[in-house]
Order: structure tokens, then sequence, then C-alpha cells
């Protein structure tokens, strides 16, 4: 999530991409105009666009409760928050997903860059990168933009 923003870029638009996922047919074939009433303007340039929100500006960069966080496109389950570290980048930082198959990644050349992106598998909404420099035990760095998270404490079942 280093670099400029995608929303940087003219036409950089991902909601075609997105929307034709492997994710939940109801869910992905949402159309603009819904999820435009659905999220927030930040969060729609983020999930939908593909944008990266500015470092130690998110909600979640420095959050601590104990629960799950979820994907603000679909209420998915992505990550757990005892996978949660503090990766000092301004970012949620996570060494592994809540389960397997909830978040997809994709090759990202953008900006003259090689990253792998990931997202939510059932809705395609874009949620940030991983990288391979994170903590045991995957030795990897989900860094996710908290415009792409909502949280349930745990105690709220």
């Amino acid at each position: 999530m280093n670099g400029p923003s995608r929303g940087d870029r003219p036409g950089c638009d991902r909601s075609r991409e997105m929307a034709t996922g492997s994710g939940d047919a109801s869910i992905a074939a949402a159309t603009d105009r819904e999820w435009r009433k659905r999220l927030t303007p930040e969060q729609y340039r983020v999930v939908r666009k593909g944008w990266t929100e500015r470092a130690f500006t998110g909600r979640y960069w420095n959050h601590k409760g104990d629960g799950a966080y979820l994907c603000v496109g679909c209420g998915t389950t992505l990550f757990d928050s005892a996978a949660k570290f503090d990766s000092g980048t301004g970012w949620p930082s996570f060494h592994s997903p809540a389960a397997p198959g909830q978040v997809g990644e994709r090759e990202d050349r953008k900006f003259f860059m090689r990253r792998t992106e990931v997202v939510c598998n059932r809705c395609g909404a874009h949620l940030g990168h991983v990288f391979p420099d994170g903590p045991a035990p995957t030795g990897l760095r989900y860094c996710i933009n908290s415009a792409a998270l909502d949280f349930r404490a745990r105690d709220e079942g």
C-alpha cells in the first residue's frame, strides 16, 4: 500500500472487474448505484475503485479490539483480531485471514510495481495488498485499508 493511491490514475474504474468476480451472485451483481448507496464515499473509492486510504488515517490502523474484521461490502469475516499486529505502516495488518478461501489474491502491476492485491472472495471488494515481510507464523503481512473493514467485537456474537 505504499506509493500513490490508485485513484490518482484517470480511468481506474474496477467496478466491472469486481462485479464479475467469483463471489456471491446477488452481491457481485449489485449495480454501481446500489454500491454507492450501501457504502460511504471513502468506502466506495477503496473497495469498488481500488483506491488506497492514506496511512495513519483509517479507523482501524491502531485498533485493539477483540473480535473479527468483516468486509464492508458484504459482511464476510475476513480477519480475526488475534492475527492483527502493529506493522508500523499506518494500515491494519494481519498475518493471516480468518479462514481459508475468504480472501483472494490477484497480481497488481500498477505504478510500475509488482504487488499482490487482496480482495474479498465473496463480493470482490479491494482490501489492500499482501507482502512477504510479516511475522510468524506465516511470514505474511496483509496490509488492509480500514475503509474496507467493519469490526464485530467477540462479545457481540
